[in-house]
C-alpha cells in the first residue's frame, strides 16, 4: 500500500570521494598550479601498483578525464601529480577514474596513508612467511623422489608425498598468491596487460599441471608434479618484492621524512595563560604555542620566551644544531633539541619555508626522467611480446610433451618480467635525490640529474652567490690622535639603530671584536641615503655617512682622492666631528668561505667556470681574480645574462647556471640546468632544477659528482637488465630453465638493480664534499 507521503525516493549511496570536492579541502593535498591561475595541482599516493605498466595505466586513466590537463605517476615512489581545471572537473571525478582502473588514490597528506602502508607491509610479511614455511615442507616431501633409487619408494608412499605437497601448496595459492591473482583479475576485467598477469598465469598453469599429475598420473600432462618449484618460485618472488619495497622506501625516504616532520597537534596558549592541545590545522598566525624538547616546530615564528638548540639540517643544510634565543626566528619542520620555548606563530601551512620545500620534494618524487618514460612505455608492448613468446614456445613443445610444454611457457612468462628494466632509472634517481636532500640540496626535477651529468660549464652569479650578503670591514684610516678601535666604536654607536647595509657592517665589525662599546649615541637622526648624525657624549655631535654628508671633501688628511665615496669601486664610510674628518672605513664584499674550494673542485673535474653579474665590472673582476675565474663579465642586466647563456648554448656548451634567484630568473630558465642558491625558494619553485638550502657552495660540486655517478649506475642497471633478458629468454624457450630458477632470476634481477641504485644513498652529506669529488665520480662504480 502506498503511504500518504507517497513512494519513498531512493537514497543515493554515499561517495566518500565527494568530500574532496569542497574547495576548502583542495589545499590539504594540492596548490594552485604554476602554469595558470585557472589550474590546480594535486598530489596523490597510488595503492595497488606493482610495475611500470601500472603507472602508465593510471596516467592514461587520469588523462582520459575531461578537465585533467596533465598527470604524472612515478612507479618508483607510487606518487602522482595531477593538474586539473576546477571549472571543468572535480577531484571525485579523476579519483573515481583511478578507482575504476582498479587502483586506489589517496591524498598525499592523508593522515591514514602511513598506517595503511604499515598494514600492507605486515600483510606482505605474513604472505612471505607462509610461503617460506610451506616451501620448506614441500621441499622436504619432494626430496625423497629426487634421491630415491628404483624400488626405494612404494607407489603408495610416493602418492602420499604428492598429496601432502598438494595440501601444503593450497595456503600458498589461496593466501600468499592472493595479490597476484587479484591484480591479474583486474587486468583481465579492464582488458589490459600487466606484469602480474604473466606471473599469475605462470603460477596457475604450474598448479594445474601439478594437480593433474597428482589426481590423474596417467592423464595428458603425465605424472610429473612441480609443487616444489611452484612454492619456491612464489617464495623467491615475494622475497624480491618485499626487499624491493623496503629498498624503494629507503631510497625515497627523504621525502617521507620531510613530510612527516610536523606534529599532529600543538600546545596553544589560551587567553588565561593555560595551554590546550589543538590539531595542526587549527593553528593560526599570531597564536602562541609551546614547543618542548624533542618536538618539531610546527610553524615559522619567533621565540618569545626560552632558549634552545634547533636541528635545521633538512631545511637549511646546516649540519650542526644552532642556538635559538628569545627574539630569534625558528622555521617549521626543524627539531627543538634542548629546551622548552614559547613561539609566536608568523606563518603556517604552505606559506612556511617548510611548505615550499615539501612542494619541491613532491614535484621531484612524481617527475619522470626521459629514460624512465621510455621504459614505462616499452613495458606494455614488452609484456605482450612475453605472452606471445610463451604461447609460441608452448606450441613448439606441445607435440613432444604437453606437460613439459606448459612448464616451458611458465618459465618464459616468469623470467622475462620487465621489472629490472622499469626500475633501472627511477630507482637510481630517487636514491640520488634522497641523498642530496639529506645534504641540503633539493632536486626539483629528476631529469635534471641526467642533464647535469653532461654539464661542461658552470656560470655563477656574484652577489649573494659567490659573495656573502654582508659587507666586511677593510682598511680603517683615522685622524692623528685617534685609534682605529676608538673610531670603530664611535661609528658603531652611531650606526646601531640604522638599517642601512653599511651601518650593519660597521656594527657587526665592532661586535666581532668582543669588547663592549663605551659610546652611546643620543638624539640620533638618519638622513635617508646620506648618513646618521647624533650626540656622542663628550665627543660632541658626530656624523657618519658619505663624504659630502660628513663634510670630508678634500679636507685635511683625507685628500681629494681619499674623499671619493667609492674609491677603488668599494664603498667607503666617513666619520667626522666638529673639527672635520675623523676616520674613514673601507668596506668590501667578502667571498663565501668555501667559494675558492668549490671553484677549484669544479675546475679540477674539467668544468669551465664563468662569472656573470649585474654588479659593476671592477667589483666583478676583483672577485673573479680572487677565485681564479678566467672569464668574468659585469654590468649585465637580466636580459643580457640570458642572451649570453643562450649564446654559450649555441656554441655547443652544456651550461649550469647558479644564482640567488632574485634577478637571475631568466638566466636560470635559459640554462640546461639551474641552481637557486641561498634563500631563494619561491623563485626556485618556478625556475630552478636544484635548490641549495644552506650556504655551502661545495654543494654545487658535490651535486655534479652525484649526477655523474647516478647516470653511471643507470647505465649499469640498463645493461644488466638487457643482458639478463637476452641470456635467459633463449634458455627458457629451449626448456633449460626450470620455473623455480626462472623465479629466482626474476627476483634477483630486480634486487640487483635496486641494490645497485641504493649505493647512491651512501653518497654522504653534500656540504662535506672534497675537491676530488668530481674526478672520483667518473671512476668505475
Amino acid at each position: 500500500m502506498q503511504s500518504a507521503l507517497g513512494a519513498a525516493a531512493p537514497i543515493p549511496l554515499f561517495n566518500p570521494l565527494r568530500a574532496l570536492d569542497d574547495p576548502r579541502e583542495w589545499a590539504k593535498f594540492g596548490k594552485p598550479a604554476a602554469r595558470g591561475p585557472d589550474c590546480w595541482e594535486s598530489s596523490l599516493l597510488i595503492e595497488g601498483m606493482t610495475c611500470a605498466a601500472c603507472s602508465v595505466t593510471v596516467e592514461d586513466a587520469l588523462r582520459a578525464v575531461p578537465g585533467v590537463v596533465s598527470a604524472e605517476v612515478s612507479a618508483g615512489s607510487h606518487r602522482a601529480r595531477v593538474v586539473w581545471l576546477p571549472d571543468r572537473v572535480r577531484p571525485s571525478d579523476w579519483l573515481g577514474a583511478v578507482q575504476k582502473a582498479g587502483y586506489r588514490a589517496l591524498p598525499a597528506n592523508d593522515v591514514f596513508a602511513r598506517e595503511k602502508r604499515q598494514v600492507q607491509t605486515r600483510q606482505a610479511l605474513w604472505r612471505w612467511l607462509v610461503a617460506g614455511f610451506c616451501m620448506m615442507q614441500v621441499m622436504m616431501y619432494a626430496y625423497p623422489a629426487y634421491v630415491a633409487q628404483p624400488g626405494d619408494l612404494s607407489p603408495e608412499m610416493a602418492q602420499l608425498l604428492r598429496w601432502a605437497s598438494w595440501v601444503l601448496t593450497l595456503p600458498v595459492m589461496v593466501f600468499s598468491c592472493g595479490p597476484f591473482f587479484s591484480s591479474a583479475l583486474k587486468d583481465i576485467v579492464h582488458r589490459r596487460i600487466g606484469m602480474d598477469l604473466a606471473v599469475a598465469l605462470g603460477i596457475a598453469i604450474t598448479f594445474v599441471v601439478s594437480t593433474a599429475g597428482t589426481f590423474d598420473p596417467a592423464g595428458l600432462f603425465g605424472r610429473e608434479v612441480y609443487f616444489d618449484s611452484l612454492t619456491m618460485f612464489v617464495f623467491f618472488l615475494l622475497t624480491g618484492r618485499w626487499l624491493e619495497s623496503r629498498l624503494r622506501d629507503k631510497t625515497a625516504g627523504a621525502l617521507e621524512a620531510l613530510m612527516n616532520r610536523l606534529p599532529d597537534t600543538v600546545a596553544r596558549q589560551l587567553a588565561d595563560g593555560a595551554f590546550e592541545r589543538v590539531a595542526l590545522s587549527q593553528m593560526r598566525a599570531a597564536d602562541v604555542i609551546r614547543v618542548v624538547a624533542g618536538e618539531s616546530f610546527a610553524a615559522d615564528g619567533v621565540i618569545l620566551q626560552g632558549c634552545t638548540l634547533a636541528d635545521e639540517a633538512l631545511l637549511t643544510g646546516e649540519s650542526r644544531p644552532v642556538r635559538r634565543d628569545a627574539g630569534d626566528e625558528v622555521v617549521a619542520g626543524s627539531h627543538n633539541l634542548s629546551g622548552t620555548v614559547l613561539v609566536r606563530v608568523d606563518r603556517t601551512g604552505d606559506k612556511t619555508r617548510y611548505g615550499e620545500i615539501v612542494a619541491l620534494m613532491q614535484e621531484a618524487s612524481t617527475s619522470k626522467p626521459q629514460l624512465a618514460r621510455l621504459a614505462d612505455r616499452i613495458a606494455k608492448p614488452f609484456l605482450f611480446a612475453v605472452l606471445l613468446a610463451a604461447a609460441l614456445a608452448c606450441a613448439f613443445w606441445w607435440s613432444r610433451d604437453p606437460g613439459h610444454a606448459l612448464m616451458v611457457a611458465v618459465a618464459v612468462l616468469i623470467v622475462t618480467c620487465p621489472c629490472a628494466l622499469s626500475l633501472a632509472t627511477p630507482a637510481a634517481m630517487l636514491a640520488a635525490a634522497g641523498a642530496l636532500a639529506k645534504g641540503g640540496v633539493l632536486v626539483r626535477r629528476l631529469q635534471a640529474l641526467e642533464a647535469l651529468s653532461g654539464v661542461d660549464t658552470v656560470v655563477f652569479d656574484k652577489t649573494g652567490t659567490l659573495t656573502a650578503d654582508a659587507l666586511a670591514l677593510g682598511v680603517v684610516r683615522v685622524r692623528h690622535g685617534v685609534s682605529q678601535t676608538q673610531a670603530l666604536a664611535m661609528a658603531a654607536a652611531l650606526a646601531h639603530d640604522s638599517l642601512h647595509p653599511l651601518s650593519k657592517a660597521l656594527v657587526a665589525a665592532h661586535a666581532r671584536q668582543g669588547a663592549p662599546n663605551p659610546w652611546q649615541a643620543t638624539q640620533a637622526e638618519e638622513t635617508m641615503g646620506q648618513g646618521v648624525c647624533g650626540q656622542l657624549g663628550p665627543a660632541g655631535r658626530l656624523r657618519l655617512g658619505s663624504a659630502r654628508f660628513c663634510g670630508a671633501d678634500g679636507v685635511g688628511e683625507v685628500g681629494q682622492a681619499d674623499a671619493k665615496d667609492n674609491f677603488g669601486d668599494e664603498p667607503r664610510v666617513y666619520l667626522s666631528d666638529a673639527s672635520g674628518w675623523l676616520a674613514s672605513f673601507d668596506l668590501h664584499e667578502s667571498v663565501r668561505p668555501d667559494a675558492q674550494a668549490a671553484v677549484t673542485a669544479l675546475q679540477a673535474g674539467g668544468i669551465e667556470v664563468e662569472l656573470l653579474s649585474g654588479d659593476r665590472a671592477p667589483a666583478v673582476a676583483r672577485v673573479a681574480a680572487q677565485l681564479g675565474i678566467q672569464y668574468a663579465r659585469g654590468d649585465c642586466p637580466p636580459q643580457e645574462k640570458l642572451d649570453l647563456v643562450r649564446a654559450m648554448a649555441r656554441r655547443g656548451l652544456h651550461i649550469a647556471m647558479v644564482g640567488d634567484g632574485l634577478n637571475d630568473g631568466p638566466a636560470l630558465a635559459g640554462a640546461q640546468v639551474s641552481f637557486a642558491f641561498g634563500q631563494a625558494v619561491p623563485v626556485a619553485q618556478a625556475r630552478a632544477d636544484f635548490v641549495v638550502m644552506g650556504d655551502q657552495l661545495m654543494a654545487i660540486a658535490q651535486t655534479l659528482a652525484v649526477a655523474r655517478r647516478t647516470m653511471a649506475i643507470v647505465r649499469q642497471n640498463l645493461w644488466w637488465a638487457g643482458i639478463y633478458n637476452a641470456a635467459c629468454i633463449p634458455l627458457a624457450v629451449l626448456g633449460w630453465l626450470p620455473a623455480w630458477l626462472a623465479g629466482l632470476g626474476m627476483a634477483a634481477s630486480s634486487l640487483i638493480v635496486v641494490l645497485n641504485a641504493l649505493r647512491l644513498s651512501r653518497t654522504g652529506a653534500v656540504p662535506g664534499a672534497v675537491p676530488g669529488a668530481l674526478t672520483s665520480a667518473v671512476a668505475p662504480v
